[in-house]
Protein backbone atom coordinates (compact mmCIF):
# COMPACT_ATOMS: atom_id res chain seq x y z
CA UNK A 1 0.00 0.00 0.00
CA UNK A 2 1.68 3.01 -0.83
CA UNK A 3 0.93 6.70 0.46
CA UNK A 4 1.92 10.36 -1.20
CA UNK A 5 -0.19 12.54 0.30
CA UNK A 6 -2.98 10.21 0.58
CA UNK A 7 -3.87 6.13 0.43
CA UNK A 8 -3.36 4.82 -2.61
CA UNK A 9 -4.03 0.68 -3.48
CA UNK A 10 -0.96 -1.67 -4.06
CA UNK A 11 0.14 -1.63 -7.83
CA UNK A 12 -0.07 -5.44 -8.00
CA UNK A 13 -1.48 -7.47 -5.79
CA UNK A 14 -0.55 -10.33 -4.20
CA UNK A 15 2.91 -8.34 -3.27
CA UNK A 16 4.66 -9.90 -0.01
CA UNK A 17 5.56 -6.35 1.58
CA UNK A 18 3.76 -3.26 1.88
CA UNK A 19 4.66 0.77 1.40
CA UNK A 20 3.82 3.92 2.57
CA UNK A 21 5.81 6.77 0.69
CA UNK A 22 6.66 10.27 1.85
CA UNK A 23 7.68 12.87 -0.68
CA UNK A 24 11.24 13.68 0.84
CA UNK A 25 14.05 14.54 -1.00
CA UNK A 26 16.90 12.86 0.85
CA UNK A 27 19.15 13.82 3.46
CA UNK A 28 21.04 17.12 2.12
CA UNK A 29 23.95 16.52 4.86
CA UNK A 30 24.49 12.87 2.83
CA UNK A 31 24.62 13.75 -0.79
CA UNK A 32 24.32 10.24 -2.25
CA UNK A 33 27.54 9.17 -4.23
CA UNK A 34 27.14 6.61 -7.53
CA UNK A 35 30.48 4.93 -7.01
CA UNK A 36 30.02 1.68 -5.85
CA UNK A 37 32.49 2.08 -2.85
CA UNK A 38 30.45 4.93 -1.38
CA UNK A 39 29.18 4.34 2.11
CA UNK A 40 26.01 5.70 2.96
CA UNK A 41 25.39 7.02 6.80
CA UNK A 42 23.30 4.66 8.31
CA UNK A 43 20.16 6.50 9.10
CA UNK A 44 19.63 7.04 5.28
CA UNK A 45 17.65 2.97 5.58
CA UNK A 46 16.06 2.77 8.60
CA UNK A 47 14.46 -0.20 10.75
CA UNK A 48 11.60 0.22 13.14
CA UNK A 49 9.06 -2.00 15.07
CA UNK A 50 5.48 -0.96 15.11
CA UNK A 51 2.63 -3.41 16.52
CA UNK A 52 5.47 -6.31 15.87
CA UNK A 53 6.09 -5.36 12.47
CA UNK A 54 9.04 -4.53 11.13
CA UNK A 55 9.00 -1.59 9.21
CA UNK A 56 12.24 -0.69 6.92
CA UNK A 57 12.71 3.24 5.61
CA UNK A 58 14.55 4.09 2.75
CA UNK A 59 14.96 6.75 -0.06
CA UNK A 60 13.78 5.88 -3.42
CA UNK A 61 16.86 6.48 -5.84
CA UNK A 62 14.54 7.53 -8.83
CA UNK A 63 11.61 9.37 -7.29
CA UNK A 64 13.97 10.85 -4.25
CA UNK A 65 11.04 9.58 -2.28
CA UNK A 66 11.05 8.20 1.57
CA UNK A 67 9.31 4.54 1.18
CA UNK A 68 8.18 2.65 4.11
CA UNK A 69 8.19 -1.40 3.68
CA UNK A 70 5.93 -3.42 6.33
CA UNK A 71 7.85 -6.76 6.44
CA UNK A 72 5.40 -9.82 6.66
CA UNK A 73 5.95 -12.15 9.44
CA UNK A 74 6.83 -15.89 8.11
CA UNK A 75 5.78 -14.70 4.79
CA UNK A 76 8.44 -12.02 3.21
CA UNK A 77 11.77 -13.37 2.13
CA UNK A 78 14.83 -11.82 0.81
CA UNK A 79 14.03 -12.22 -2.92
CA UNK A 80 10.07 -10.70 -2.28
CA UNK A 81 11.34 -7.96 -0.74
CA UNK A 82 13.96 -6.96 -3.63
CA UNK A 83 11.13 -7.56 -6.13
CA UNK A 84 8.69 -5.27 -4.35
CA UNK A 85 11.64 -2.67 -4.44
CA UNK A 86 12.06 -2.73 -7.82
CA UNK A 87 8.35 -2.74 -8.41
CA UNK A 88 8.36 0.52 -6.43
CA UNK A 89 11.22 2.36 -8.31
CA UNK A 90 11.37 1.32 -11.70
CA UNK A 91 14.97 3.11 -11.79
CA UNK A 92 16.46 0.38 -8.88
CA UNK A 93 18.42 -1.37 -11.75
CA UNK A 94 20.78 -3.48 -9.19
CA UNK A 95 19.26 -4.37 -5.42
CA UNK A 96 21.76 -6.88 -3.46
CA UNK A 97 21.71 -7.52 0.26
CA UNK A 98 24.80 -8.69 1.93
CA UNK A 99 25.84 -9.51 5.68
CA UNK A 100 28.34 -7.65 7.54
CA UNK A 101 30.95 -9.28 6.12
CA UNK A 102 30.00 -8.88 2.30
CA UNK A 103 28.92 -12.27 1.78
CA UNK A 104 25.67 -12.23 -0.38
CA UNK A 105 22.27 -13.42 1.05
CA UNK A 106 20.35 -15.67 -0.39
CA UNK A 107 16.77 -14.78 -1.90
CA UNK A 108 15.03 -17.86 -0.10
CA UNK A 109 16.20 -16.60 3.29
CA UNK A 110 13.44 -14.86 5.75
CA UNK A 111 13.15 -11.26 6.47
CA UNK A 112 13.02 -12.25 10.07
CA UNK A 113 15.94 -13.84 10.06
CA UNK A 114 17.65 -10.98 7.75
CA UNK A 115 16.53 -8.49 10.89
CA UNK A 116 18.11 -10.79 13.48
CA UNK A 117 22.00 -9.14 12.78
CA UNK A 118 22.83 -6.15 10.57
CA UNK A 119 22.99 -6.18 6.86
CA UNK A 120 23.71 -4.13 3.85
CA UNK A 121 21.76 -2.96 1.19
CA UNK A 122 23.32 -1.96 -2.06
CA UNK A 123 20.76 -0.65 -4.45
CA UNK A 124 22.47 1.04 -7.73
CA UNK A 125 26.20 0.04 -7.04
CA UNK A 126 25.41 2.37 -3.73
CA UNK A 127 25.53 0.24 -0.62
CA UNK A 128 23.70 1.05 2.82
CA UNK A 129 24.28 -0.01 6.19
CA UNK A 130 21.39 -1.33 7.74
CA UNK A 131 21.45 -1.11 11.73
CA UNK A 132 18.76 -3.39 13.30
CA UNK A 133 17.46 -2.96 16.37
CA UNK A 134 17.39 -5.44 19.35
CA UNK A 135 13.99 -7.24 19.52
CA UNK A 136 12.57 -8.84 22.65
CA UNK A 137 12.69 -12.56 22.82
CA UNK A 138 9.33 -14.68 22.85
CA UNK A 139 8.50 -16.55 25.72
CA UNK A 140 8.26 -20.14 25.78
CA UNK A 141 4.18 -19.77 26.80
CA UNK A 142 3.73 -17.08 23.64
CA UNK A 143 5.99 -19.94 21.70
CA UNK A 144 3.92 -22.72 22.82
CA UNK A 145 0.55 -20.33 21.58
CA UNK A 146 2.13 -19.72 18.24
CA UNK A 147 2.75 -23.20 17.38
CA UNK A 148 -1.05 -24.44 18.54
CA UNK A 149 -2.11 -21.67 16.15
CA UNK A 150 -0.07 -23.33 13.52
CA UNK A 151 -1.35 -26.33 14.02
CA UNK A 152 -5.17 -25.55 13.71
CA UNK A 153 -4.83 -23.07 10.92
CA UNK A 154 -2.88 -26.33 9.35
CA UNK A 155 -5.96 -28.36 10.37
CA UNK A 156 -8.74 -26.07 8.92
CA UNK A 157 -6.83 -25.98 5.53
CA UNK A 158 -6.54 -29.88 5.54
CA UNK A 159 -10.05 -29.92 5.85
CA UNK A 160 -11.05 -27.51 3.95
CA UNK A 161 -8.77 -27.71 0.66
CA UNK A 162 -7.97 -31.50 1.06
CA UNK A 163 -10.85 -33.05 -0.65
CA UNK A 164 -10.66 -30.11 -3.22
CA UNK A 165 -6.79 -30.26 -4.09
CA UNK A 166 -7.42 -34.39 -4.12
CA UNK A 167 -9.71 -33.76 -7.24
CA UNK A 168 -7.28 -31.08 -8.66
CA UNK A 169 -4.75 -33.96 -8.35
CA UNK A 170 -7.15 -36.11 -10.03
CA UNK A 171 -7.99 -33.94 -12.71
CA UNK A 172 -3.99 -33.55 -13.05
CA UNK A 173 -3.51 -37.27 -13.69
CA UNK A 174 -6.01 -37.50 -16.00
CA UNK A 175 -4.42 -35.34 -18.14
CA UNK A 176 -0.81 -36.77 -17.79
CA UNK A 177 -2.59 -40.19 -18.56
CA UNK A 178 -4.71 -39.42 -21.81
CA UNK A 179 -1.30 -37.00 -23.06
CA UNK A 180 1.19 -39.98 -22.45
CA UNK A 181 -1.97 -43.00 -24.10
CA UNK A 182 -1.56 -40.69 -26.98
CA UNK A 183 2.32 -40.50 -27.41
CA UNK A 184 2.16 -44.35 -26.74
CA UNK A 185 -0.27 -45.25 -29.55
CA UNK A 186 1.71 -45.08 -32.32
CA UNK A 187 4.83 -46.68 -30.49
CA UNK A 188 1.85 -49.41 -30.00
CA UNK A 189 1.22 -49.66 -33.66
CA UNK A 190 4.43 -50.65 -34.27
CA UNK A 191 5.81 -52.45 -31.36
CA UNK A 192 2.51 -54.58 -32.72
CA UNK A 193 3.65 -54.87 -36.01
CA UNK A 194 7.36 -55.85 -35.12
CA UNK A 195 6.27 -58.50 -32.70
CA UNK A 196 4.06 -60.31 -34.92
CA UNK A 197 7.07 -60.51 -37.26
CA UNK A 198 9.11 -61.53 -34.55
CA UNK A 199 6.85 -64.53 -33.84
CA UNK A 200 6.96 -65.48 -37.02
CA UNK A 201 10.36 -65.71 -37.25
CA UNK A 202 10.65 -67.47 -34.06
CA UNK A 203 7.90 -70.26 -35.31
CA UNK A 204 10.23 -70.41 -38.66
CA UNK A 205 13.04 -70.86 -36.17
CA UNK A 206 11.59 -74.06 -34.07
CA UNK A 207 9.95 -75.83 -37.02
CA UNK A 208 13.54 -75.51 -38.96
CA UNK A 209 15.15 -77.04 -35.19
CA UNK A 210 12.36 -79.78 -35.21
CA UNK A 211 12.70 -80.65 -39.26
CA UNK A 212 16.59 -80.90 -38.67
CA UNK A 213 16.30 -83.62 -35.85
CA UNK A 214 13.81 -85.48 -37.81
CA UNK A 215 15.97 -85.43 -40.62
CA UNK A 216 19.25 -86.47 -38.52
CA UNK A 217 16.71 -88.86 -37.22
CA UNK A 218 15.92 -90.27 -40.66
CA UNK A 219 19.69 -90.08 -41.97
CA UNK A 220 20.48 -92.56 -38.51
CA UNK A 221 17.57 -94.85 -38.99
CA UNK A 222 18.13 -95.47 -42.84
CA UNK A 223 22.27 -95.98 -42.21
CA UNK A 224 21.33 -98.53 -39.47
CA UNK A 225 18.87 -100.63 -40.81
CA UNK A 226 19.66 -100.09 -44.74
CA UNK A 227 23.24 -99.30 -44.74
CA UNK A 228 25.13 -100.30 -42.06
CA UNK A 229 24.58 -102.53 -38.86
CA UNK A 230 23.82 -101.61 -35.40
CA UNK A 231 27.23 -102.70 -34.11
CA UNK A 232 28.89 -99.71 -36.63
CA UNK A 233 26.33 -97.43 -35.71
CA UNK A 234 26.54 -97.55 -32.31
CA UNK A 235 29.15 -95.43 -31.67
CA UNK A 236 28.10 -92.59 -34.03
CA UNK A 237 24.89 -92.14 -32.21
CA UNK A 238 27.21 -92.05 -29.35
CA UNK A 239 29.24 -89.76 -30.62
CA UNK A 240 26.47 -87.36 -31.75
CA UNK A 241 24.25 -87.65 -27.95
CA UNK A 242 27.55 -86.21 -26.69
CA UNK A 243 28.05 -83.42 -29.42
CA UNK A 244 24.26 -82.43 -28.62
CA UNK A 245 25.26 -82.49 -24.49
CA UNK A 246 28.25 -80.08 -25.66
CA UNK A 247 25.93 -77.64 -27.49
CA UNK A 248 23.25 -77.47 -24.67
CA UNK A 249 26.93 -77.05 -22.42
CA UNK A 250 27.51 -74.21 -24.78
CA UNK A 251 24.58 -72.57 -24.64
CA UNK A 252 24.50 -72.23 -20.71
CA UNK A 253 27.99 -70.66 -20.70
CA UNK A 254 27.13 -68.67 -23.38
CA UNK A 255 23.06 -67.37 -21.96
CA UNK A 256 23.96 -67.73 -18.21
CA UNK A 257 20.06 -69.57 -18.78
CA UNK A 258 19.30 -72.81 -18.25
CA UNK A 259 18.62 -74.87 -21.61
CA UNK A 260 14.58 -75.19 -21.51
CA UNK A 261 12.33 -74.86 -24.86
CA UNK A 262 10.41 -71.90 -23.02
CA UNK A 263 13.67 -70.12 -22.50
CA UNK A 264 15.44 -70.34 -25.72
CA UNK A 265 12.15 -69.61 -27.32
CA UNK A 266 11.86 -66.32 -25.32
CA UNK A 267 15.30 -65.49 -25.72
CA UNK A 268 14.88 -65.93 -29.54
CA UNK A 269 12.34 -63.59 -29.84
CA UNK A 270 13.72 -61.07 -28.28
CA UNK A 271 17.11 -61.55 -30.24
CA UNK A 272 14.52 -60.66 -33.49
CA UNK A 273 12.54 -57.94 -31.94
CA UNK A 274 15.39 -55.91 -30.72
CA UNK A 275 16.63 -56.83 -34.47
CA UNK A 276 13.54 -55.59 -36.67
CA UNK A 277 13.44 -52.63 -34.24
CA UNK A 278 16.52 -51.24 -35.37
CA UNK A 279 15.27 -51.73 -39.06
CA UNK A 280 12.28 -49.80 -38.15
CA UNK A 281 14.07 -47.67 -35.95
CA UNK A 282 11.56 -48.22 -33.46
CA UNK A 283 13.01 -46.83 -30.07
CA UNK A 284 12.58 -49.01 -27.18
CA UNK A 285 13.80 -46.94 -24.28
CA UNK A 286 11.36 -44.04 -25.63
CA UNK A 287 8.95 -47.05 -25.56
CA UNK A 288 9.77 -48.42 -22.11
CA UNK A 289 9.84 -44.96 -20.19
CA UNK A 290 6.63 -43.93 -21.18
CA UNK A 291 4.93 -47.10 -20.31
CA UNK A 292 7.08 -46.99 -17.27
CA UNK A 293 5.60 -43.06 -16.74
CA UNK A 294 2.06 -44.19 -17.44
CA UNK A 295 1.87 -47.19 -14.90
CA UNK A 296 3.17 -44.44 -12.71
CA UNK A 297 0.17 -42.06 -12.90
CA UNK A 298 -2.15 -44.85 -13.26
CA UNK A 299 -1.11 -46.40 -9.82
CA UNK A 300 -1.46 -42.36 -7.99
CA UNK A 301 -4.76 -42.02 -10.41
CA UNK A 302 -5.92 -45.07 -7.90
CA UNK A 303 -4.36 -44.28 -4.57
CA UNK A 304 -5.86 -40.90 -5.39
CA UNK A 305 -9.55 -42.12 -5.94
CA UNK A 306 -9.08 -44.36 -3.18
CA UNK A 307 -8.09 -41.87 -0.56
CA UNK A 308 -11.39 -39.87 -2.38
CA UNK A 309 -13.94 -42.51 -1.73
CA UNK A 310 -12.57 -42.86 1.51
CA UNK A 311 -13.28 -39.75 2.53
CA UNK A 312 -16.47 -39.84 0.69
CA UNK A 313 -17.32 -42.77 3.22
CA UNK A 314 -16.95 -40.84 6.19
CA UNK A 315 -18.61 -37.77 5.39
CA UNK A 316 -21.71 -40.57 5.02
CA UNK A 317 -21.01 -42.13 7.95
CA UNK A 318 -20.50 -38.60 10.01
CA UNK A 319 -23.85 -37.36 8.40
CA UNK A 320 -25.86 -40.61 9.66
CA UNK A 321 -24.68 -40.36 12.92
Amino acid sequence: MLVRGALRLPATPGTQAQAWCMKLYGNPKYPQSHLSSTMVPPDEVTVIYRHGLPLITLTLPSRKERCRFVVKPMLSTVGSFLQDLRHEDKGVKIATILTADSSEVPASTLMDVLLMKDFKLVINEIAYVVQCPETEKPSRERTTEMERVRSLVHRLFAVLHLQESKKETEHRLLVRIDHLQAQLQPLEQVKARIEARAEASTSRLLWAGLALLSAQGGVLGWLTWWVYSWDLMEPVTCFLTFTNSMVFFAYFIVTQQNCTYPTARSRQFLHFFHKKSRQQRFDVEQYNKLKEELGKAEEALKRVRRSLSLGLRVEDLSEEH
